[in-house]
């Protein structure tokens, strides 16, 4: 059977630059820079993308397009034993899809709660409370919630029929879905910065603090960032290129996915700060009060600002229905890795592997639905994208660097692309990649040593690292197939 192609290089990049835009750019990276020095923090940034960030990406696209493969194929044409990698890659894209649908379904809920602004009296008892209906403990499961539960139904119908066609239906997806959330950006981004106030919040953003460079913490929160914000180590970015001609731009195209999400992020920041700036005049209270990260930023704070807002409902809608997209086009990707392992695999028509993919992964977010839901998404969430997801980073630098040969793939990629990579490139795989996300790996696993993750209960952090081990196993354990070797 030919192998899938994309219909235009513009539709992979908009695949792939949607895939690594995600929630965390938006209720993230703004609050790291706050945190970490302002606009000081974009320096260790920046450096982070070009020091990790880029050279990963050319990695995973040079595997994917030279081979022409899914990420476990890909990983077994350096050593058969290595397709462990592959598998163990797609185990955490399958286990993050999970819950990160569950969070689509609640920007699904948030999209029509806007209409009338629903949420507008008391925006954390509405989300915990009214659309979370949240157990006291996550020794509390409790039920099902009803509206959660059906939105997570949605998300999947929606996700399915994204991929059932395979690259014919993901190009027609983004093609729509990238320009739609381009001019739903810039519109929020507009009313943002124009808002009474603006300059206060974007001061508080953007102000930087030189000093904060000096904190290695800080560097350590640019290059979690940068790894967690590309998409890398799910498989995704390996599946997505392997439907590329083998004569595609790697480096090119690299670069154009790295610095469009670091833009993105950069300029949701925009939107947040402009838009907390706002409601800390408007309510006379200190912008240090309601600056926050994660789901409270997004459900319970944003909400909040956004109710105070001129034309409430109009922003409302427009604020959710951009996380709707940008979760949306970030989760079918995650289900089309793992599709396109299978396809190599087997004979199976792709619309029945990605039904069965989807009702398997939908089944599995049931618990995210509960009362206790949130817990459990905090927890896997943590433990799955602390350790679970770096090691596949490290251990892809390793199999790359020092089996394969960083040379080796280097010289197919400046065969393919204008823009020539040097040896530096080799370096960062073998040495500098690694050793960075090994340090990441000791200074969180020193602190969950010192005091359990968020005080959870003990059998709640052997649940966390059950995900992190259980994945592990099992991606070794499946029999391995020889395939074409990447050399030849």
């Amino acid at each position: 059977m030919p192998r899938e192609r994309w219909p235009t290089r513009l539709t992979f990049l908009f695949a792939a630059i949607t895939s690594a835009i995600g929630l965390g750019n938006v209720w993230r990276f703004p609050y790291l820079t706050y945190k970490y020095g302002g606009g000081a923090f974009l320096l260790p940034y920046l450096i982070a993308l070009i020091v990790a960030g880029i050279p990963l990406l050319i990695l995973e696209f040079a595997l994917g397009q030279k081979l022409q493969r899914g990420a476990v194929d890909a990983f077994a044409s350096i050593k058969k034993r290595f397709s462990g990698i592959g598998w163990l890659a797609l185990f955490v894209g399958f286990i993050v899809i999970s819950y990160y649908a569950v969070v689509m379904g609640w920007s699904i809920i948030y999209f029509f709660a806007s209409i009338g602004t629903q949420f507008k009296d008391d925006t954390k008892a509405y989300f915990f409370s009214n659309v979370l209906q949240l157990s006291d403990s996550i020794n509390v499961v409790g039920s099902i919630v009803p509206a959660v539960f059906i939105a997570l139904l949605i998300s999947w119908i929606m996700i399915y029929f994204s991929v059932w066609k395979g690259t014919k239906s993901v190009a027609k997806v983004v093609n729509w879905t990238v320009p739609i959330a381009l001019v739903l950006f810039i519109a929020m981004f507009i009313r943002s910065i124009t808002l009474n106030g603006s300059l206060v919040g974007l001061s508080f953003y953007l102000k930087p603090n030189f000093s904060a460079l000096l904190d290695a913490e800080v560097w350590v929160a640019a290059f979690s960032q940068i790894f967690f914000s590309l998409s890398v180590g799910f498989g995704i970015m390996i599946a997505y290129a392997s439907f590329n001609k083998p004569t595609d731009d790697i480096a090119k195209n690299a670069v154009i996915v790295g610095v469009s999400d670091t833009l993105f992020s950069i300029l949701a920041g925009f939107i947040i700060f402009g838009t907390l700036g706002f409601m800390s005049v408007t309510q006379n209270v200190p912008i240090e009060q309601v600056a926050t990260s994660g789901p409270g930023l997004a459900f319970v704070v944003f909400p909040k600002a956004l109710s105070l807002m001129p034309f409430a409902t109009f922003f409302g809608m427009l604020f959710f229905l951009i996380l709707v997209v940008i979760a949306y086009d970030s989760a079918f990707s995650l289900v089309e890795a793992i599709d396109t392992v299978v396809m190599d695999k087997t004979r199976i028509r792709r619309e029945h592997i990605a039904i069965v993919v989807c009702a398997v992964a939908f089944l599995s977010g049931i618990i995210f639905t509960t009362n206790a839901g949130l817990y459990f998404l905090d927890v896997v969430d943590h433990f799955v994208n602390s350790y679970t997801l770096i090691a596949v980073g490290i251990l892809e630098c390793l199999a790359v660097g020092w089996v394969l040969g960083a040379e080796k793939l280097r010289t197919y990629v400046n065969k393919v692309s204008d823009i020539k990579i040097g040896k530096w490139w080799n370096f960062m795989v073998k040495y500098a990649v690694p050793v960075i996300l090994t340090i990441i790996v000791i200074i969180q696993l020193t602190k969950e040593l010192a005091t359990p993750y968020e005080n959870y209960p003990q059998w709640t952090i052997w649940l966390g690292w059950a995900a992190v081990i259980v994945p592990f196993i099992v991606a070794f354990l499946i029999p391995q197939e020889s395939v074409k070797k990447v050399a030849e």
